[in-house]
């Protein structure tokens, strides 16, 4: 079953328990306030829906995101207040996605320039086309990235590639970024969707939502903390599952040698 919706600058389609998630602001997909707002009601919607269980983020046409949009930050010049709020808002909803409890993988088709990038590295996981650009030029404007970059960045790849990024505001290819470890994988353009739905339903029409849920709030929360604590919140997390419907039946159905037939439960 296929469902539809719409929101402000964003649409979406769910089939096979995947929320496909595309940004539609033309020309070329930028991060708008009004945009930020459309995808904060739509992952509120996907995190309520119980039979989304993994979210793929793409754009319409041939742009991921290829930035913010420049004339709301001409607005705000001459005031702190207004550039921040800029910032904070974006950040927020970024956020959401980071902390969403259902995987949501990028599928960057075409330029990932600046709060489009940011964007991508919210998200759990990418897979771009070998043509794409990813980059962040913010300085090329008299700016830094300020929806996530320079926090986001260097904890995917590390300090010194992340200020090479920024710093020189080059982007790269898809190529590149899978070699730089900025992206899962890198595909020709014409494999994108395809490879990114075979990817999305590994995961939504063969796993757990309560491991699947509980693997990202191991890895979110652990990475942030030392070990100890890491592995002790991994202990509580794994002691929850064992009350779950779920755990019951894929042991079973291990003894029995069948696939699981998980009930999200």
């Amino acid at each position: 079953m296929t469902t539809e919706k719409l929101f402000t600058n964003i649409n979406l389609k769910t089939e096979n328990h995947v929320a496909y998630i595309a940004l539609n602001n033309p020309p070329v997909n930028a991060i708008s306030g009004a945009t930020v707002k459309g995808l904060d009601q739509c992952l509120n919607y996907v995190a309520e829906e119980q039979e989304i269980k993994v979210v793929v983020l793409t754009g319409e046409g041939k742009f991921f995101a290829a930035g913010a949009d420049i004339k709301e930050f001409a607005q705000a010049f001459d005031s702190k207040d207004k550039g921040r709020d800029l910032s904070v808002k974006a950040q927020a909803v970024f956020n959401k996605i980071e902390n969403l409890k259902k995987p949501v993988i990028a599928s960057i088709n075409g330029a990932c320039l600046g709060g489009g990038l940011e964007l991508a590295m919210s998200c759990h996981m990418r897979i771009a086309a070998d043509e794409a650009k990813l980059g962040q030029p913010e300085l090329n404007l008299g700016l830094i990235p300020g929806f996530g970059g320079t926090q986001r960045l260097p904890r995917i790849l590390n300090k010194s590639q992340a200020l090479e990024l920024i710093l020189i505001g080059e982007p790269i290819s898809g190529k590149e970024a899978e070699a730089k470890g900025l992206v899962n994988k890198s595909v020709p353009l014409s494999d994108l969707m395809s490879e990114v739905k075979l990817f999305a339903e590994k995961i939504a029409l063969n796993k757990s939502q309560p491991s699947i849920s509980a693997t990202i709030e191991a890895i979110n929360r652990g990475i942030e903390t030392t070990l100890e604590k890491g592995l002790s919140l991994e202990a509580d997390l794994w002691s929850d599952l064992f009350v779950t419907k779920d755990i019951k039946e894929g042991v079973n159905a291990f003894m029995e040698k069948r696939k699981p037939e998980f009930k999200n439960e």
